[in-house]
Parts: structure tokens; sequence; C-alpha cells
């Protein structure tokens, strides 16, 4: 998978393949990463690419043509769909990591200051727009980061096991289920004893209800629209009323 960011500070980009997964994906030639500078691309003796806005206000704006420059040369060598990082855009999950994981190639924009020319969408030079969350940052760096390390987990072979990305929280469309390790007993704590059973068929059901219930904890809004059995449904109903029974007491 080819990745190419636009961004002013590409150094910082750059340490997102330097650790994890990114990096174990760089090492197996599943990942390629690709940064270009906005800046190598304006004919501004300072390198300047930003301006005040027409209409004032505050801030400043990046230019149309530095930035419609750095993205013909992520173009011209492959550049698959462009996306640019922005509070405004659609948000990021873990749908979309998969679909952009499935690509050879894509490329993301990295907005500062007060945003970009909005005539680089007017023109189709940026394809759409992601959002990481409901939050400003200083700029899409984070974002483009958290794209990648996203996207390079789920990439053939990198993962040592090919089960881990399935079962991750989202994947399924729930929460992950709670995990456990050695000491058996820690602080008073004991592990679930289902866990110990080596009954792989109660597990695999414990974990499913603790997904279940995690998710209806946690991101009750995930379960509008799955699909659960006929038995999922009736645990589920048989969980909350307990919760809301517990919590009247």
């Amino acid at each position: 998978m080819q990745v190419s960011v636009v961004t002013l500070f590409p150094d910082r980009v750059a340490d997102v393949v330097r650790y994890g997964m990114p990096r174990v994906a760089v090492e197996q030639g599943a990942l390629r990463l690709s940064l270009i500078n906005p800046r190598d691309h304006t004919d501004s003796p300072s390198r300047r690419v930003d301006d005040r806005p027409f209409g004032g206000g505050p801030g400043m704006v990046m230019e149309a043509e530095p930035l419609a420059r750095a993205i013909a040369t992520a173009r011209a060598a492959g550049a698959g769909p462009v996306l640019a990082l922005s509070p405004q855009g659609a948000r990021f999950d873990q749908a979309w990591a998969r679909r952009l994981a499935a690509l050879p190639a894509v490329t993301l924009v990295c907005g500062r200051y007060e945003g970009w020319d909005a005539r680089l969408q007017d023109a189709g030079v940026i394809d759409a727009e992601l959002s990481v969350g409901d939050v400003v940052l200083s700029g899409g760096e984070l974002g483009a980061m958290m794209v990648i390390d996203a996207c390079a987990r789920l990439l053939p072979g990198v993962l040592g096991n090919a089960a881990s990305p399935v079962e991750d929280s989202f994947s399924a469309g729930l929460l992950d289920h709670p995990q456990y390790t050695r000491p058996v007993q820690w602080r008073g704590w004991a592990v679930p004893e289902v866990l110990l059973s080596g009954d792989h068929a109660a597990i695999s059901r414990w974990r499913r209800q603790q997904a279940l219930a995690h998710t209806w904890t946690k991101r009750p809004d995930l379960l509008e629209g799955l699909s659960l059995s006929p038995q999922e449904q009736e645990w589920l109903r048989a969980y909350i009323a307990q919760q809301v029974d517990e919590a009247k007491r």
C-alpha cells in the first residue's frame, strides 16, 4: 500500500512508521510512505503557502496552487483517492480503515491554519474529507498518522496473528471483550473461571456476551441496526434489565 502525505511537517508524520505496526508494515514491504511538502511547490521566495482570507477574519488560509501542485506530484506516482483531514469530513472509523487498507494507494492532505482554499474541492483536486473526531487540531498531521496506523495493522501479514484484526473492537460492530493474562490472582481480583476452563465453546459464548455488555454500557449507539441472533437479543435484554434493577437499589 502506497500512502502519500501532503504536509508542511513531513518529519513529524515520518515518525508514524518508526514504531509499532506501521514500522513492521514498512519492513515487510506492505506499506510505503511518501511525504510531500507544499513549500517545495510554491513560487514564493520565502516558501510561503498561506495568505489572508478574502472577506476578512482571523487566521490564514492555505493557498490553492502550492497544494494543487503537491497533490499533482502524488497523483503522478499513483496516489489513489485524495483525502483531506478535516473536522468537517466524514467520520473515520474501522470500516473506513478496512476500505482504505484494501486500496493500492491513498493520499492524505494535512491542512493547517484556517484550512485551505475551497476551490481545491470545487476543482476536484481533493476527492473527499475525513475527520478523526469532533475536535479541532492544529493541523491534519495527527489525524493522518492515525489513519496510517489503523490501515497498517490491517495489511496482510503485518500482525502476527491473522485473527487479531477480526477480533478487534468495531470489526464485528461491537466493542472488544475484556482481556486477561497471568497471574490468575492479582490484588484480590481473579480471572473469570470460564477462561480457565478449556471449554472453547463456553469461552466464545462468554466473550460474545461481554462484548455485547461492553458495547451497551460504553457505546450503545453501535447496537443500532446491528443484527443479533435471537439468543443474543434475549441475553442482552436480560443484562439490561439486571443493570436497571441494580441501579434502582
